[in-house]
């Protein structure tokens, strides 16, 4: 035991204070990078992409909240008789567009909290 100690009693490290102002450090960092996220989040959803299908004949524009902003059809793709063909380069213009602005999205978030560690996709 040392000197000045007596039995059962451990010695006095002041771990405690230290450890709370990691935590509060941690904290600090940790609302920093939320206001960060908040604000790339703010300008993605300002951001358009496009994409199109059948080789521009189906365009669509989508936004930086995954919403559709704009279609656009040329006259010559549309036939009565093959509504499913129209149907299918919609979808397609539009899948691609979406998965455009998942990407970019992604790639912003991850200029934020790149040196994390988090979970890919978490934000």
């Amino acid at each position: 035991m040392g000197r000045g100690m007596k039995a059962g009693k451990k010695p006095k490290t002041g771990g405690m204070k230290g450890g709370a102002k990691a935590q509060q450090q941690q904290m600090a960092q940790l609302a920093a990078i939320q206001k960060e996220m908040d604000r790339v989040q703010s300008e993605i959803e300002q951001m358009e992409t496009s994409a199109s299908s059948g080789g521009g004949v189906v365009s669509v524009t989508v936004n930086g909240k995954k919403e559709v902003t704009e279609l656009k059809l040329q006259p010559e793709i549309v036939d009565p008789d093959d509504i499913e063909m129209l149907q299918d380069l919609v979808m397609t213009a539009i899948n691609e567009a979406m998965r455009q602005m998942e990407e970019i999205s992604q790639n912003e978030m991850n200029k934020v909290t790149g040196g994390l560690g988090l979970p890919e996709g978490m934000f």
